[in-house]
């Protein structure tokens, strides 16, 4: 079996700023940090000169991106209708440190950002993220659309559940309240916001990625 590669991390916004060389390391320094800035590198050097600019100037690019996909596919495919919100969640382990975004998807200005949690999932965040973007685009009577990558996420919401496996416990509750919340709210509202996939194959990753795969 192959080792995994060496990563670095920068922390622009944590207990600790600075660049590292552990995950272990890095989670410490963001735990119960809010709104914290990190992001990974594969080199030292990349991660010393991402620490002189702006953790945006490193989260959802799409500049480099080419599509295998054929002619014919992305014209069928279309562009994306920019009139929109675009939402995303990462986690570093399942469960694992969690947390959720969503941004402009023209201009990827962040529009709200929740975490990072101490514990959760990938699917809660992208559930999470949706039915955050759901009471702010209703709260701003927009009629822009939300895109996801996650068809699990859109699921949970249309079904008015979150169908994690995830137990609760003490390092978990502040995720769960979050989830209780917003099945609270998708019980008691209604919206005409259109949640639609965003085609990763044709335009890269979406706008709101955090940018640490």
């Amino acid at each position: 079996m192959s080792k995994s590669k060496k990563k670095y991390y920068t922390i622009w916004k944590g207990h600790k700023t600075g660049v590292f060389d552990s995950w272990n390391t890095c989670k410490s320094l963001i735990k119960d940090y809010p709104s914290a800035q990190y992001k990974s590198f594969p080199t030292l050097d990349a991660a010393k000169k991402a620490l002189d600019g702006s953790y945006f100037d490193h989260v959802g690019k799409n500049k480099s991106f080419e599509s295998a996909l054929s002619p014919e596919q992305l014209k069928k495919i279309g562009k994306p209708n920019y009139h929109s919100i675009a939402v995303d969640a990462a986690s570093s382990g399942n469960p694992g440190v969690m947390e959720y975004r969503g941004v402009d998807t023209k201009t990827k200005k962040q529009l709200f950002i929740q975490g990072p949690f101490e514990e959760g999932t990938n699917n809660i965040g992208e559930f999470l993220a949706l039915v955050h973007g759901l009471a702010l685009l209703k709260k701003n009577n927009s009629d822009r659309i939300m895109y996801t990558d996650s068809k699990i996420a859109m699921s949970w919401v249309k079904k008015k559940t979150c169908n994690t496996k995830l137990k609760r416990n003490a390092k978990n509750k502040a995720v769960f309240d979050l989830v209780d919340r917003a099945l609270d709210w998708l019980k008691n509202n209604t919206y005409q916001t259109t949640i639609v996939k965003w085609e990763t194959k044709a335009w890269g990753e979406i706008p709101a990625d955090f940018g640490r795969k």
